[in-house]
C-alpha cells in the first residue's frame, strides 16, 4: 500500500512540475528583518524567463518552504528564535493566491528546513539553534515528537552544540536523514508510515566539516552532501539507509566557510553547489557514469550570498536567491554542458532565502 501511495505522490509531483507547462508558479521565502513581509508568489515563463508578481502574504522569517502534493498544502518554517514556528498555507496552485491556514509554535529554536513525508503522514523540521528535529501532524495541527541531540565539533565558534540544518527523505521514502552541522553527523531514521520515524543510525563525518544540505539522485543509490565549514562535497553510495563515502571534492576553494545549497539537474548529469562569503557563486560538477563520482567543470559567479537556488523542472533555468543583493538572479542553463548563462534578469525581493516551484 505504501508503495502505491508513494507512486501516486510521485506522479502528482511530476505533473505539478511538468515541463509541459509554459508557466511555473514560483514561491520565494524571505527573511523579514528588512523590507520583506513574508512569502511572495510569481508567474515564471519557462520559454522566456520573464516573471510577474502574483501575490504575497505576511509571515515571520519564512526561510524555507515545502509543498505537499498529497494535500496541496504549503509549509513554511518561521525562523525567529523564541517566536519560531511552522505556518501552513493554501498556495492555490498555478493561480498563486496564497491563503493562510494556520500556525503552530515550535518549541525548538530557529527551524531552517522543512520536509513533508511523501505519503503525507507527517511534516518534519530541522531546528538549527536548538539542534532538534520536530515531527508535526499533517497540517501542523500538533507536535507528534521531538528529538534532542548532544555533542559538539572542533570549531569553537560554529560547533559548540548540535545544529540540525536539513531533513530529507530517500527517494523510496523508507528513510529520513538529518544533517547536524554542529557535531559533524548525519542521523538516519526509518520511516514507519503513519507512525513517527525511528532513529536507527548515526553517520560520523570528518571533524569540522559542518554538514549542511543533502540531496539524493533519483535512483536513490547515491547521495551528495555540501559541507558548509570545510567547503567540500561528499559523495556517498546509499543502500537501505546506509551511507558509504566514496569521494570528497572541494567546492569552496577560498576557505570562506560558507557553502550553502546543493542540487542535481533533473537528468542527473550535473551537480551544483553554492558558496558564499568569498567569491560567491555556483560550482558545477559533471556526474560521471553509474559510479556517481564528480568532476568539476565550471564556476558561475553570482551576486552576494547565494543562500539557495532552484533548477526549474525543465532543466532550462537556474534561479539563485542572492540574499544580500535583495533579488533572485535568472540564469539560462545549457543542458548539454550544464553551464549557466546570466540573462541579466532579476526578480526584486528583499532578502530571498528559498525558492520553490509549483
Amino acid at each position: 500500500m505504501r508503495n502505491l501511495i508513494f507512486l501516486i505522490f510521485t506522479m502528482g509531483s511530476l505533473y505539478a512540475c511538468s515541463s509541459g507547462h509554459k508557466n511555473l508558479t514560483l514561491l520565494a521565502g524571505t527573511y523579514t528583518t528588512g523590507n520583506s513581509h513574508g512569502i511572495y508568489a510569481y508567474r515564471f515563463d519557462v520559454s522566456s524567463g520573464d516573471f510577474k508578481l502574483l501575490d504575497s502574504i505576511s509571515s515571520l522569517n519564512p526561510s524555507f518552504l515545502a509543498f505537499s502534493a498529497f494535500d496541496n498544502l504549503l509549509y513554511a518554517v518561521n525562523e525567529s528564535g523564541p517566536a519560531s514556528g511552522i505556518s501552513v498555507f493554501d498556495p492555490n496552485g498555478h493561480k498563486g493566491n496564497i491563503k493562510p491556514l494556520g500556525f503552530l509554535k515550535n518549541p525548538g529554536a530557529d527551524p531552517c528546513h522543512v520536509v513533508v513525508e511523501p505519503s503525507g503522514n507527517y511534516v518534519v523540521t530541522a531546528d538549527y539553534s536548538s539542534g532538534t528535529v520536530t515531527v508535526f501532524s499533517p497540517g501542523a495541527k500538533s507536535i507528534r515528537h521531538r528529538w534532542e541531540f548532544s555533542g559538539s565539533g572542533p570549531d569553537s565558534l560554529r560547533q559548540k552544540a548540535p545544529h540540525i540544518h536539513c531533513v530529507v527523505f530517500s527517494p523510496d521514502a523508507r528513510h529520513l536523514f538529518a544533517t547536524d552541522l554542529g557535531t559533524d553527523r548525519i542521523y538516519v531514521f526509518s520511516n514507519n508510515g503513519p507512525d513517527i520515524p525511528e532513529l536507527k543510525d548515526t553517520v560520523a563525518l570528518e571533524p569540522g566539516s559542518g554538514p549542511r544540505h543533502l540531496v539524493f539522485n533519483k535512483k536513490g543509490d547515491k547521495a551528495y552532501l555540501i559541507n558548509e565549514l570545510s567547503g567540500r562535497v561528499t559523495v556517498f553510495t546509499h543502500q537501505n539507509g546506509k551511507l558509504e563515502q566514496i569521494q570528497s571534492i572541494i567546492a569552496d576553494t577560498l576557505g570562506a566557510r560558507g557553502s550553502a545549497h546543493i542540487a542535481l539537474s533533473g537528468d542527473g548529469d550535473f551537480l551544483y553547489a553554492s558558496t558564499r562569503l568569498k567569491g560567491d557563486g555556483l560550482v558545477i560538477y559533471r556526474v560521471n557514469d553509474e559510479r556517481g563520482m564528480l568532476t568539476r567543470v565550471g564556476f558561475q559567479p553570482t551576486g552576494s550570498h547565494p543562500r539557495h537556488f532552484l533548477i526549474t523542472p525543465d532543466d532550462r533555468w537556474i534561479l539563485v536567491a542572492c540574499k544580500n543583493e535583495n533579488h533572485i538572479e535568472i540564469y539560462k542553463r545549457n543542458i548539454k554542458t550544464g553551464l549557466p548563462e546570466d540573462t541579466g534578469k532579476r526578480i526584486p525581493v528583499d532578502q530571498p532565502v528559498c525558492i520553490l516551484a509549483l
